[in-house]
This record gives C-alpha cells, structure tokens and sequence, in this order.
C-alpha cells in the first residue's frame, strides 16, 4: 500500500465551526494519523494524511453524529471522491501481468515491492485466467 498523503482544504474553517471545535477536532484528527494546520499566513486550513487515515477520520466524525462536523465531513468526502483509492500489491500484480504477460518475477518484486511467493501466485493466477 501506498504512504501518499493527500491533503483535503478546509475553508475558512475557523469563521464556520469555531476556534474550540477546531481544536477538538485537531485532537481527534492526530488520534487517526492526520494533520490539520492552517494555509500559510491565510484563514483556510487543511488536513493531510493517507487514504485510509482520512477515511478513519470521516467516519469517526460521522460516527459521533455533531451538527459542526458536518462541514468538515463534507469536505473530506468530496476530497476522497476525488482521489482514487490506493491499489493492493495483488492488483498491481494482476496490472502489471495484463500489460506485459513477459516480465519477470525479479522484475515484478522489483516493481510493486512483493515477496517472490506473491509474485508466483499472480503469475499462476494469470496464467489459469
């Protein structure tokens, strides 16, 4: 998996839900892995983190039903939208075989940082399809 951050804006966050929930929300934010800092000198803040830690950090924030994280959820659903979820190493495996049945198993280990047994399961799989 993929340790790419991403980063979802957050508008003006502070005039929308308050200086304390922004805080509360910064804690709750660090409990799954993200960060919410503000843009620059400027009053929009945004959060970072990997695909899973925001996803984490939506669904607890839905997961407590408040009315002041409805922005906040808002954003980070339509930013997720956006970005395509990572794939596993066996879907790059099966990727990979489709676009060039002739690679190596060094080749594949080399490419989507998998173990030599994983890159026998897929060439097998590959190969029975």
């Amino acid at each position: 998996m993929s340790d790419q951050l991403y980063t979802a804006p957050l508008p003006s966050l502070i005039h929308r839900i308050g200086r304390e929930q922004t805080k509360a929300l910064c804690t709750i934010a660090c409990e799954h892995g993200c960060a919410i800092n503000r843009v620059r000198r400027s009053r929009h803040w945004q959060v970072k983190g990997s695909y899973s830690n925001l996803q984490a950090l939506r669904r607890s924030l839905q997961d407590q039903d408040s009315i002041t994280h409805h922005f906040v959820i808002s954003k980070l659903t339509l930013s997720l939208e956006k970005i395509e979820p990572p794939m596993t190493i066996e879907q790059q495996l099966a990727l990979l075989l489709a676009t060039n049945p002739n690679v190596t198993l060094n080749e594949m280990m080399e490419m989507t940082q998998c173990t030599v047994s994983q890159a026998r399961l897929a060439r097998f799989e590959n190969d029975t399809l």
